[in-house]
């Protein structure tokens, strides 16, 4: 049986699951580990600096595969956590670069997928030199927030 693109694109079994919550108070300022969080729409996540104010940005949340922090520690020589990559959201089991476009739900909230989320210079300072080029095709997606709801670390993550 031949399938379009189109159909193989939308056939996604996967179920994934939520490993890390993580937000930043302030800008530049240490990233703060959660077990359970609020998402809100066109703001991101509450306690995050970017859901201060309300954004039509795609950069709402940042997510990252967990697969991918093994593969970035390897290129960079250096240990490659959920905190030092800055990442809002750390999942496993289901290829993040599916969601695009795409709506999934996490927990009480839905998200969707709205682009890659590039490395920013700030890798250098935190994996050394080269951290920039270490995550390049590794910084997983950007999200907004669609319907308001609670996550927490264990929710799977569905694709709708």
């Amino acid at each position: 049986m031949v399938r379009t693109v189109k159909e193989l694109l939308d056939t996604l079994p996967q179920r994934g699951r939520l490993e890390h919550i993580l937000v930043r108070p302030a800008r530049r300022a240490p990233t703060v580990r959660l077990e359970r969080a609020r998402a809100l729409p066109g703001r991101g996540l509450a306690g995050d600096h970017r859901s201060e104010r309300s954004s039509s940005s795609a950069r709402q949340v940042t997510l990252i595969q967990a697969e991918h922090l093994p593969v970035i520690t390897a290129l960079s020589g250096s240990q490659a956590t959920p905190e030092r990559l800055r990442r809002n959201l750390v999942v496993s089991g289901i290829n993040l670069l599916a969601l695009k476009s795409r709506r999934f739900r996490i927990g009480g909230a839905v998200f969707e997928g709205a682009g890659l989320c590039h490395p920013c210079s700030r890798m250098e300072e935190a994996l050394g030199p080269g951290g920039y080029n270490a995550v390049r095709g590794h910084g997983g997606i950007l999200a907004r927030v669609v319907e308001e709801g609670e996550i927490t670390v264990g929710d799977a993550l569905e694709p709708l």
